[in-house]
């Protein structure tokens, strides 16, 4: 085996973690917690550990992270309606993927008509195409037929 010149070296690609079947991790640049020792065990090293400051005066905090019960649920702006018995009943529903474009559709409307102004011109340009190709075809199938008459009239 031979090693590889320094312009070949250049020119290698860093490995992804994708090319490497869980052989590879890069972390987050975060660096090492600690250490592996001899006998295979992990020591950290708590002076690179992460530590946070309580503030002052938590316990006297009044707001909570928690939610509280007693609040009602809130109403979903998605319903569905549907008719059972004669009657017209209304059910929540999820948000879905077309309720998703909506909302997407109305933030960037500009981007939108944009797309649907390509859209139609590129569906204008096929039929053009199209049509050229079909007067092509006419054209070469009224030469194939005048020289074919011609042939049988000779």
């Amino acid at each position: 085996m031979f090693k590889p010149t320094k312009p070949l070296m250049r020119m290698r690609l860093r490995l992804t973690t994708k090319q490497v079947n869980g052989g590879y991790y890069k972390g987050n640049r975060t660096g090492a917690m600690g250490y592996f020792a001899k006998n295979g065990s992990y020591v950290i090293d708590w002076k690179k550990v992460r530590t946070y400051v309580v503030p002052e005066a938590l316990d006297q905090f009044k707001l909570t992270p928690f939610v509280t019960k007693v609040m009602d649920p809130t109403q979903s702006k998605y319903i569905r309606e549907i008719e059972k018995n004669d009657k017209m009943i209304t059910i929540e529903r999820a948000l879905g993927g077309k309720d998703y474009l909506d909302m997407w559709a109305l933030d960037n409307g500009r981007e939108v008509l944009e797309q649907e102004i390509a859209d139609r011109e590129l569906i204008e340009l096929e039929h053009q195409k199209a049509q050229n190709a079909a007067q092509k075809a006419t054209k070469k199938a009224r030469k194939a037929k005048k020289a074919a008459a011609a042939q049988a009239t000779q």
